[in-house]
């Protein structure tokens, strides 16, 4: 490489840069619902779908998965594109009222379904598998009638990792404006 190229490309001071999958975690989730069909006990691979987003929260990434490695986010944005209407999502639909209570019916649901599990794997797998493809479904028609990732504006698992960030920055009353900046341009 040319040396006069290089001290051409301005440096800026080092900072953990994540790098998006967003172009192939897609193979992610659907290797999961075939991997579940197939046998179903793969379904408790749904929790680590459900617990990523959260590690990254309190690790203080805000919301990096949902930007770089969320592999539903990747399929919806990856495929519905040809199919979308590309209406924008109703503004009653993105207000923090309406994603509460989105996340309060996922939670509730998901509640219920491992109390009726009993506690056999093989039942709460399934209950995770279920719960993992109707929200993909639901997904899929949002994607479809409005924006293709128009779950990722609404979906339960965002919202809750937002919720974190949230509190933490209220608990950490050092942290800059600018971090705030830097996580809303992640979302």
């Amino acid at each position: 490489m040319n040396k006069n190229f290089k001290e051409a490309i301005p440096t800026s001071p080092k900072k953990k840069k994540h790098k998006s999958h967003q172009g192939w975690s897609w193979i992610i989730i659907i290797s999961f619902f075939i991997l579940s069909i197939y046998n179903v006990y793969f379904g408790l691979l749904g929790f680590l779908c459900m617990t990523m987003p959260m590690y990254h929260a309190l690790k203080g990434e805000g919301k990096a998965h949902c930007s770089f490695y969320c592999p539903r986010g990747s399929f919806l944005g990856k495929f519905l594109g040809r199919f979308s209407i590309g209406n924008t999502l109703p503004s009653f639909m993105r207000t923090k009222k309406f994603k509460n209570g989105m996340l309060i019916l996922m939670i509730t649901m998901l509640s219920i379904s491992m109390i009726h599990s009993g506690g056999q794997i093989d039942k709460i797998a399934f209950a995770l598998f279920r719960f993992m493809f109707a929200s993909f479904v639901v997904g899929i028609i949002l994607g479809v009638f409005f924006k293709p990732r128009s779950w990722c504006q609404i979906c339960p698992m965002g919202h809750a990792t937002g919720l974190i960030t949230d509190i933490k920055k209220m608990n950490n009353p050092t942290s800059k404006k600018s971090d705030t900046k830097k996580e809303n341009k992640i979302a």
